[in-house]
């Protein structure tokens, strides 16, 4: 490795990305094509960085197998960056086993925690936790530590499990101060204001409540009955009821308990669940096989009662009826909360992170567009989809397949 190289990688190490440029930026060798890629990614520049990484990885020759492992997981970094998110894992896996037999234990754990992360934007968090389970973070640069650590940190707070999460960013930031990277410093504070902001709203008979995620973590672990509309459930204690695949259950269960201590009628009962204003028999017929349906999920925790105006909410033991509201209200929130981490996502990714077709993603996207709240650049294929930051609130139990607690 030659002076410019080495100088090349050390501040890019640092997160120097124009002064690793100044150093490479003529030259067209695969090692400097590789920093000038990576350079590039820095700066955001992705669909560039990716360009002069494949050429990076052709020009590398057949015995240098680990200089083009090493190209294709900053690849891969990109094109996670670049919200590419259909792609196979194998080349990703090839090259962490290809680094591992190498020995480069730091660019392994680098691949891993790509892999990691990319299932947690998909929402995919056993298989990410999977991916976490068997690294370990200790004895490595610090800001891969503390990268490492924010993945955790992630991880713990889409499961609510909100003192792992703590200690994880606690871990993570102490890692970002000995690595003295400016981006990643900020990407530790942003997440730690993310644990202070608030998360979801507790609904209640004339206003409502901002709860931080250690508050709603405390309420989904106490005994009251939880109707939660971030997560589409309903739970109680350690008993979790998932609703987010039957909607119309979700509206009458949510319906009921904003109602609770009180009844509500069979005509808003139709009008919530059913989005009419002009009930007729066959839709009160079914108003009343979707309750039956509801009160035998819901029997352990609670009893649906008719009475003579519609049906009441019957809590078993006493327990209180608790109604926790997204940030946001829409039945696009979830979309839009992917949308505002800054990053430009194409229709399949968001499609793949929603676990919803393409042709639903774009219906709402196009709803979304007319209403102002999100926006396209490019056309075609190349289109991509972006949202303004939402401010003043974490967006963690918006995003898509979390898991319920524990």
């Amino acid at each position: 490795m030659d002076s410019l190289i080495a100088a090349s990688a050390r501040a890019l190490a640092a997160g120097d990305a124009l002064g690793a440029l100044k150093r490479v930026a003529l030259r067209d060798d695969p090692p400097a094509l590789a920093l000038r890629g990576i350079a590039m990614a820095q700066l955001g520049e992705h669909p560039r960085a990716r360009e002069l990484l494949r050429r990076a990885a052709r020009g590398f020759g057949a015995h240098e197998e680990l200089a083009r492992a090493r190209c294709v997981v900053a690849e891969a970094e990109v094109a996670m960056a670049m919200r590419e998110l259909g792609g196979s894992p194998r080349a990703l896996a090839a090259a962490a086993a290809t680094l591992e037999a190498h020995a480069d234990h730091a660019n392994a754990l680098q691949a891993r925690l790509i892999a990691a992360r990319q299932q947690l934007l998909l929402g995919r968090l056993e298989a990410a936790r999977a991916a976490l389970a068997p690294l370990d973070a200790r004895d490595l640069p610090p800001a891969l530590e503390a990268v490492a650590e924010l993945t955790t940190m992630e991880l713990a707070l889409r499961s609510l499990h909100v003192g792992p999460a703590r200690a994880a960013l606690a871990r993570a930031q102490a890692a970002a101060a000995r690595a003295r990277v400016p981006a990643l410093s900020a990407e530790v504070a942003e997440a730690q204001a993310a644990l202070d902001r608030p998360a979801a709203r507790r609904l209640f008979a004339g206003g409502e409540e901002a709860l931080r995620l250690d508050e709603v973590a405390a309420l989904r672990a106490s005994d009251a009955l939880v109707v939660d509309a971030c997560r589409r459930g309903v739970g109680a204690g350690g008993a979790w009821r998932p609703l987010a695949r039957r909607p119309v259950l979700f509206a009458l269960a949510r319906a009921l308990a904003e109602a609770w201590p009180g009844d509500i009628e069979r005509e808003a009962l139709i009008a919530y669940a059913f989005n009419t204003r002009h009930p007729d028999e066959t839709l009160r017929a079914r108003l009343r096989v979707e309750i039956g349906r509801l009160r035998a999920l819901v029997a352990a925790e609670a009893g649906i009662e008719a009475t003579a105006r519609g049906f009441v909410l019957r809590p078993r033991d006493a327990r209180e009826v608790v109604v926790l509201a997204p940030p946001i209200d829409g039945e696009q929130a979830s979309l839009v909360a992917l949308l505002s981490d800054g990053a430009a996502w194409s229709t399949s990714a968001l499609a793949l992170a929603l676990d919803a077709s393409q042709r639903t993603v774009q219906r709402a996207l196009a709803e979304l567009e007319a209403e102002g709240r999100v926006r396209a650049i490019g056309r075609a294929r190349a289109q991509r989809w972006l949202a303004p930051p939402l401010t003043g609130f974490t967006t963690i139990l918006l995003l898509p397949a979390a898991l319920p607690i524990e």
